[in-house]
């Protein structure tokens, strides 16, 4: 079974000031999703789930999803404050859905196979999803055992703005190349590490992940534990990272970490873009990307 690329895409990016994941930046019109759907799809995957919000499913599915026909399935599932497990109920005025273990949780009857998981306004290189792609196709390991998942991991001076401090999740990773636990943290300015007892090297997530369908049932239960505590919190998130890290800690599950030597890079800011685009132009002219996608 070709894997699914499972993309993030609910969020309006309430910093960058817009719904960046359609925002040009490649030198013929692409969007930075389509730079991650290009990847995959050469790497291997045959199909793209979008998580995305209602209100802007129309121009969506015009300006992104319409892209990829004829080259990938393409189809669509919804996050929203109201999806949630049997018994619970957003508390009043809640409009903002709950978080990247919220998002991926919406998709579990939409996918039966192996996937990967990433956000629409993220550039992660083709090593990435070559990784993914060859990780999901071994077996998932012996019957009763942890799940087995992967995370692509990159180095933290590799993903940094130079328009403002950044929030990533320091990875600790065993020597066997296991991920043992994720700690988030936030402010990390480029230009002060070492003020912060950083050096660079350190692997981060970026939220680039591979799963089984196993992972459903294990979000279901956190959500149903998170929103028994933080319910009523009008802005509470459920995270996909410490999701994962709970499993680990419970031995539920063990996560590969895959090395990427590439750089990452997103739209944080609005004052990203000019250095995104310069980017993307650098890679076209290295041969790594053809001038026009899709």
């Amino acid at each position: 079974m070709t894997p699914t690329l499972l993309v993030l895409a609910a969020g309006m990016g309430s910093r960058y000031g817009g719904l960046k994941q359609i925002d040009p930046v490649g030198p013929s019109g692409e969007t930075i999703l389509d730079y991650a759907v290009f990847d995959a799809l050469r790497a291997g995957f045959g199909r793209v789930v979008f998580v995305i919000r209602r209100d802007f499913e129309p121009v969506f599915r015009e300006q992104v999803g319409a892209r990829y026909a004829g080259k990938a399935q393409v189809d669509y599932v919804f996050q929203a404050p109201d999806a949630l497990p049997g018994g619970f109920l957003p508390p009043a005025g809640r409009e903002k859905p709950w978080g990247t273990g919220h998002a991926v949780w919406c998709a579990r009857e939409a996918i039966q196979g192996p996937f990967a998981v990433v956000g629409a306004d993220d550039f992660f290189g083709g090593e990435a999803f070559r990784q993914l792609a060859q990780f999901l196709a071994r077996p998932v390991g012996p019957a009763g055992g942890p799940h087995r998942f992967a995370m692509v991991g990159y180095r933290l001076d590799r993903t940094l703005s130079e328009h403002g401090t950044v929030s990533r999740g320091l990875c600790r990773v065993g020597p066997d190349g296991k991920l043992v636990a994720i700690e988030e943290r936030h402010g990390i300015d480029g230009a002060a590490l070492a003020a912060a007892g950083l050096r660079g090297d350190e692997t981060v997530s970026m939220n680039c992940f591979g799963f089984t369908p196993a992972i459903f049932p294990a979000l279901e239960q956190q959500l149903q534990e998170f929103l028994a505590a933080h319910g009523s919190e009008p802005k509470s998130e459920f995270y996909l990272p410490a999701a994962v890290s709970t499993m680990i800690g419970q031995g539920a599950a063990t996560v590969d970490v895959l090395p990427t030597g590439d750089s990452w890079f997103g739209v944080t800011n609005r004052a990203d873009k000019p250095r995104v685009e310069a980017a993307l132009l650098a890679l076209v002219a290295a041969g790594k990307y053809p001038v026009k996608l899709f």
